[in-house]
């Protein structure tokens, strides 16, 4: 299973991991003229999917397996009439006919990968500029040099830590659609770590927290994960949001 899950990714993005929309479920096709010959069976007259409620568990998982595809996928930027060349690839490859030789084309995906994630992140940061003025005109908010936009929720009284320090906390990661894409409150386990081994949002956010207290950082890409994303969930040139209680500080 993991080979099937990762060997798409691999090959097309050839980029390193580094956060979640279901893909928008096809229309049925058009109802087909009427015919006094009654058609014949074929893969192309098969029965559509069942509804998600009477899937049986293993019809569950190959759906849940084409969206773990189609989230590796995101970063590539595909239009509509894109993803209708990629259907038409698996029922291709499927039938045993493919329109092309794999072995001729897969030393492109490495130059096509790379192009289109650049593409969607340029595109990511446009629509991001907006979710960031917006947020650093909050009540209380302070946008940084950085780009990084801070706001205290709840003040802390204790220390505040520094860049090379251990800190313990708990938070919540959301994109700017509010898809959530970490949590350790779901976790049940506060998280650990040191300032500057994280996200340069989180070690410059963080020291500017006391223990006891709990802020927003809404994160540009450029101090977050850049234009490589952390795919499958942080796209390219994605903003993220986190709530962050500063539970602990050690030096």
């Amino acid at each position: 299973m993991r080979v099937l899950l990762f060997l798409l990714p691999s090959l097309l993005m050839a980029q390193a991991p580094a956060p979640k929309a279901a893909p928008t479920p096809a229309k049925a096709p058009a109802t087909a003229a009427k015919s006094t010959k009654a058609a014949p069976a074929s893969a192309a007259t098969a029965k559509a999917p069942a509804p998600a409620g009477t899937m049986t568990d293993e019809q569950k998982t190959i759906y849940a397996i084409g969206l773990s595809m189609s989230q590796s996928l995101s970063s590539l930027d595909l239009s509509p009439a894109e993803i209708e060349i990629l259907k038409r690839a698996f029922s291709d490859a499927a039938a045993g006919k493919p329109a092309v030789k794999l072995e001729e084309w897969t030393p492109k995906f490495q130059a096509f990968s790379q192009s289109r994630s650049t593409r969607a992140a340029a595109k990511q940061k446009i629509v991001a500029k907006a979710y960031l003025d917006k947020a650093a005109m909050e009540q209380g908010a302070t946008r940084t040099p950085s780009g990084l936009v801070y706001r205290e929720l709840v003040p802390g009284t204790g220390p505040s830590p520094k860049a090379t320090d251990k800190v313990k906390v708990n938070y919540r990661g959301t994109l700017t659609n509010g898809t959530e894409f970490d949590s350790s409150y779901k976790r049940n386990q506060a998280a650990e770590f040191p300032l500057n081994g994280v996200i340069p949002c989180w070690t410059e956010g963080v020291q500017r927290m006391k223990v006891g207290g709990k802020s927003q950082l809404v994160c540009p890409a450029d101090i977050a994960y850049g234009d490589r994303g952390s795919p499958p969930l942080i796209t390219g040139g994605a903003t993220l949001i986190f709530e962050i209680e500063l539970l602990g500080v050690t030096p």
